[in-house]
């Protein structure tokens, strides 16, 4: 899948010389082979904006054209390379559904998976859909369990599990702050039963959410 994105790349550079003369406001009717370069065209001038409304109207003409299945590939990555991920997983969501089939599901799922994993560098994400991430990640092991992407996954589950236990000490602390022993203890619980309170490790300086989440792992 990497080497179709790559080789669609290079295939669009070598059209460009071909595309319409009309201004992007005036762009309509076009074949299939003329939106694809216009909207790769608009990706390397960085204006995704335009780029999202291109793809938009290239569906709209042509509902099941072949181009559409790299299309989508290539702005999902360019969104995921601007840390829009939301976009990024709409596109994925759209390549799933029109062209999802048994040889490229595992991918495409773990692009998905990676985009919410990365979305998490970015400040103020919420604990829910941190959970509901490594359900998802815990699923796809058992989906498929001998996939290629496999060993990235499984470190991406670790650090997500690492940044929950993180996460928990710290709402145990301030609970113990306030004396709110209750609630300590259940979060007091949970640290104690985690895996991670049984290794010697060195507590993060920065934000936990920023310590686990922007070293990245590709």
């Amino acid at each position: 899948m990497k080497k179709l994105f790559i080789f669609s790349l290079i295939i669009a550079g070598l059209f460009l010389g071909a595309c319409s003369s009309k201004k992007t406001e005036d762009l309509y009717n076009l074949s299939s082979m003329e939106w694809y370069q216009q909207i790769i065209k608009d990706l390397q001038e960085k204006n995704l904006e335009a780029a999202d409304k291109h793809y938009t109207s290239m569906a709209a003409e042509h509902i099941a054209d072949p181009l559409l299945e790299q299309t989508l590939l290539i702005l999902a990555q360019a969104h995921i390379s601007e840390e829009e991920y939301e976009m990024a997983n709409f596109y994925l969501d759209e390549y799933l559904n029109k062209f999802g089939d048994s040889q490229n599901v595992a991918y495409i799922r773990y692009l998905k998976i990676k985009a919410k994993f990365d979305s998490f560098a970015v400040p103020n994400r919420n604990q829910a859909l941190m959970l509901k991430t490594i359900e998802e990640i815990k699923e796809y092991n058992q989906s498929y369990p001998n996939v290629q992407y496999n060993d990235l996954i499984d470190t991406m589950l670790t650090k997500f599990n690492l940044a929950v236990f993180y996460l928990d000490t710290s709402i145990a602390e301030l609970y113990h702050k306030k004396n709110r022993e209750q609630s300590y203890e259940i979060y007091k619980q949970k640290i104690e039963n985690s895996d991670f309170n049984k290794i010697d490790m060195i507590k993060p300086e920065l934000p936990w959410y920023r310590k686990i989440f922007e070293e990245g792992i590709m």
